[in-house]
């Protein structure tokens, strides 16, 4: 909501400038309508448009943090009550309630004396004669003049013709528009600048239109000053003596060329495009590896011994069991459809970065898998630390626990070894993989559909959530809503999720490989559900379905 004013804001003030400093002053009052009409439209619509340019940075694959799970932490979270923000949206509401009261409250007035008084048809208009002393003025195609100045036949025809102009050209709709903008966004005072100079406008059009007509500048002007001293101007109407300012004056002796008017009118776009860009366009970057030469910093985990003690079970889709082995009795095509070992790139966090982490405002601290206080790293070097990741944690995803905006982990050589070392192994379980005879002989399959269907370490090219895994990895942390059996009974563990990427980028196939039960598991595939869809996977060339595997862990913190 916040962002939406700004922006529309920046908006509002920006075309007025331009109308005020370019446009006003030059005799193209039709134009210089529409163009108040449609920066109110645009500034209240480009709020909504978004626009994203990806800016490629080129990255050493060998010193990129790959994170192989996300951890989702499972907390109570007390909501407090906002009562400052339920004053406000209250303070809001009274006051919209009264404009808006007020705002019906003018029209019931108008309808009003179009009822009790007599109408006179006059051209493509009504004039109804009231006893009040007035001047006439405009309410969508009604006229309102004196009756005894009618019977008297008192009015100057320029006075007649200046409310037709209004009348036919339907200024009462530009009005009403601001105005009912004005009764909800009655907050920002923008909105009455914007009434000015419609009304304004409008009486230039009117005057232009009597000039014209009847080419007697010096006449029609004593008319106006004359009639308009003292009176009084009528809310929501259009009115003969609004603003009788040297600015008319002036406007009925102008002459714009054509020239000047085109030039600027097209003026009017850079301003619209410069309005688009600075406020619609995001740059976001998008990493490429590139090929450091130096892989030995990257510790790859023996798969022999990370998956020694769990068993793979091979179903169709009909979930007809295939085959169950131990990862050490399988072939290689059906290790080839596996999940890939979990690895974190080792990397020693910099002096600088270092100092930051110890912000506790910023940042939630955990070392080796355990949060500690921030004041914890004072009794460590940078240099202790092999290897660590931070992310950050939306708002919505914060707790009164860790309200930080950021977190991080910390590994030290031992924690490292412990988590992915050479030496890890995986809990002891059951990994089901959905393939048929033909997937697990080789490399892809044929699908009925003709689609090729491959697992993520055999293409050209791995499917990509939109943005880099980092951003999947949020995203799921967003959504992920913890079920209350498994709150209440403190579940925490590692889980496995199955999905199917197609050649499209949606996500299908669902499956819950290893879960830990109290609908963990379904709250999971609910979350995926809702993914955007991804940059599908490339095999020679062509878009293929791939199979896809998510390790989540839950944490769950008192």
């Amino acid at each position: 909501m916040i962002g939406f004013l700004i922006k529309s804001a920046i908006a509002l003030v920006a075309f007025l400038a331009f109308y005020h400093f370019v446009l006003e002053r030059e005799k193209m009052h039709q134009f210089n309508r529409f163009f108040l009409l449609f920066a109110i439209v645009f500034s209240l619509i480009v709020p909504f448009v978004s626009y994203e340019i990806v800016k490629e940075i080129p990255v050493n694959a060998t010193n990129q943090i790959v994170v192989s799970q996300p951890v989702i932490q499972m907390q109570n979270v007390v909501e407090e009550t906002n009562y400052k923000l339920i004053f406000l949206w209250s303070l809001y509401a009274i006051v919209t309630l009264t404009l808006a009261l007020r705002f019906g409250r003018n029209i019931k007035n108008f309808a009003s004396k179009i009822r009790r008084n007599p109408a006179v048809d006059f051209k493509n208009s009504k004039l109804i004669l009231v006893e009040e002393k007035i001047l006439p003025h405009t309410f969508l195609n009604y006229i309102f003049i004196n009756a005894g100045d009618f019977k008297t036949q008192n009015i100057e025809p320029e006075l007649y013709a200046h409310e037709l102009v209004h009348v036919t050209q339907k200024h009462t709709l530009d009005i009403l528009f601001v105005e009912f903008l004005k009764t909800i966004f009655w907050f920002n005072p923008i909105f009455l600048f914007y009434k000015k100079a419609i009304q304004l406008n409008h009486e230039f059009l009117a005057d232009q239109e009597i000039v014209k007509t009847y080419n007697d500048v010096p006449f029609y002007q004593n008319l106006l000053l004359n009639k308009a001293s003292g009176s009084q101007t009528i809310y929501l109407a259009s009115n003969l003596n609004y603003l009788v300012t040297k600015k008319r004056l002036i406007m009925m002796k102008k002459r714009t060329s054509k020239n000047t008017a085109f030039l600027k009118k097209i003026a009017a776009l850079p301003v619209a495009i410069g309005l688009v860009f600075l406020l619609c366009v995001e740059t976001i970057a998008q990493e490429i590896k590139t090929d450091a030469g130096n892989k030995k910093t990257q510790n790859v985990l023996s798969s022999d011994k990370y998956y020694a003690n769990t068993n793979f079970v091979f179903k169709n889709k009909g979930n007809t069991i295939l085959v169950e082995k131990k990862y050490s009795e399988l072939t290689e095509q059906e290790k080839k459809l596996v999940p890939p070992v979990p690895s974190l790139a080792k990397k020693s966090p910099d002096s600088q970065e270092y100092e930051g982490f110890k912000n506790s405002e910023n940042y939630a601290v955990w070392i080796d898998g355990k949060h500690v206080p921030n004041s914890d790293l004072n009794e460590y070097e940078a240099s202790n630390f092999v290897s660590y990741f931070n992310s950050f944690v939306h708002k919505n995803a914060r707790s009164k626990k860790f309200p930080q905006r950021f977190q991080v982990t910390l590994f030290t050589a031992e924690g490292y070894d412990k988590a992915y070392g050479q030496n890890k192994v995986l809990d002891a379980g059951t990994i089901t993989i959905i393939a048929s005879e033909d997937a697990r002989k080789s490399k892809t399959q044929k699908t009925p559909e003709k689609e090729i269907t491959a697992t993520v370490e055999e293409i050209d090219k791995q499917p990509e959530f939109p943005g880099g895994i980092l951003e999947f990895y949020k995203f799921i942390g967003k959504n992920f809503k913890s079920p209350i059996e498994a709150d209440a009974n403190k579940v925490q563990g590692k889980f496995l999720v199955e999905f199917m990427i197609e050649t499209d980028g949606s996500l299908s196939e669902f499956q819950v490989v290893k879960d830990l039960g109290f609908g963990v598991g379904e709250e999971a595939i609910r979350v995926l559900k809702l993914s955007p869809k991804w940059n599908p996977g490339i095999q020679n060339g062509q878009p293929v379905r791939v199979l896809y595997t998510l390790p989540i862990t839950i944490q769950s913190e008192k």
